[in-house]
Order: C-alpha cells, then structure tokens, then sequence
C-alpha cells in the first residue's frame, strides 16, 4: 500500500484541480493537487514538498478532509486529501497538463482518477 496525500486548496467558494500529464498513468485525468509520501516524512511535509516541487507554492496544511483507499491494477494507494490554504510562492504549472480553478458545483464536469470518486461525492454533496 503507497500512501499518497493531496490537497483541497480552497479560494473562496472555488477549488484547484490539476490534470494528468500525457505520459502517466491515468494519463489526463483529473487530481487534487499532491504525491506520494517518502520515507521518513509526515503526510504534512510531502504534502508541503509536492505542492513546491509541482506548483512552486508553499502550503499551510489542515485538516484531513478525507481518507480513501483504491486498487488501481498497478498500484495500491491510501489517498489521504488535506484542507490546505497557499501561503507563498506564485502558483504555476510545472508538471500537468492543465490545472483550474473551479467552483465546487463544477466538480461532476470534470473526469477524475477513479481513487478520488468517493472524495468528489463528498465535494458534491458540500456544494448542494
């Protein structure tokens, strides 16, 4: 079991989203923003590393929001999605495809990785 965080970076009643590259696996899908957790580190630290390495931000992390397990056919993750807030650092795309700001009831538009379906019920659900 890989345990990966991401994080639900809020700004107002809109939320970030991030799409695949073209060259991974589920290749063009959409994410929360985040990765997987290395060695040593605390799910709050390789959320903070993640976001830097891939959005040159730096974060404030809360909250667990939601906690999900999935089966992929080449992986097992334990997906955990922070609350977090951008604290510095100019948002930028360095490694997907695409990444948006959408308000919560656009969520159902978009087509995200099957590990975040239950967490994007939950945005639902939030946003009626």
């Amino acid at each position: 079991m890989v345990d990966v965080v991401a994080a639900l970076i809020r700004q107002g009643d809109r939320i970030l989203i991030c799409r695949r590259p073209p060259d991974k696996a589920r290749a063009l899908m959409w994410e929360f923003p985040g990765g997987k957790t290395e060695r040593g580190e605390s799910p709050e630290e390789a959320l903070r590393r993640e976001c830097l390495e891939e959005l040159d931000v730096l974060l404030r992390v809360g909250r667990l929001y939601a906690q999900v397990t999935h089966v992929y056919p080449d992986i097992s993750i334990r997906l955990s999605l922070y609350e977090a807030e951008i604290e510095g650092g100019e948002l930028r795309r360095k490694e997907h495809a695409d990444m948006k700001w959408i308000h919560l009831r656009e969520i159902g538009h978009y087509s995200f990785c099957p590990a975040d379906e239950d967490i994007v019920a939950k945005i639902r659900e939030e946003a009626s």
